[in-house]
């Protein structure tokens, strides 16, 4: 394997740890939230 494929499994890797470490702690409810307020308050409503 060359070394390029290595980096790239290695960033692979590390991003599914940490959206696995960020859903199992409830962060993606969190960034779900923030979403619709901004939304809201784009559209005047909240």
């Amino acid at each position: 394997m060359r070394a390029q494929n290595w980096a790239t499994a290695a960033i692979f890797i590390a991003a599914v740890a940490l959206i696995a470490a960020g859903l199992r702690t409830g962060e993606a409810a969190e960034v779900a939230q923030k979403a619709v307020n901004i939304c809201l308050e784009c559209i005047g409503v909240g």
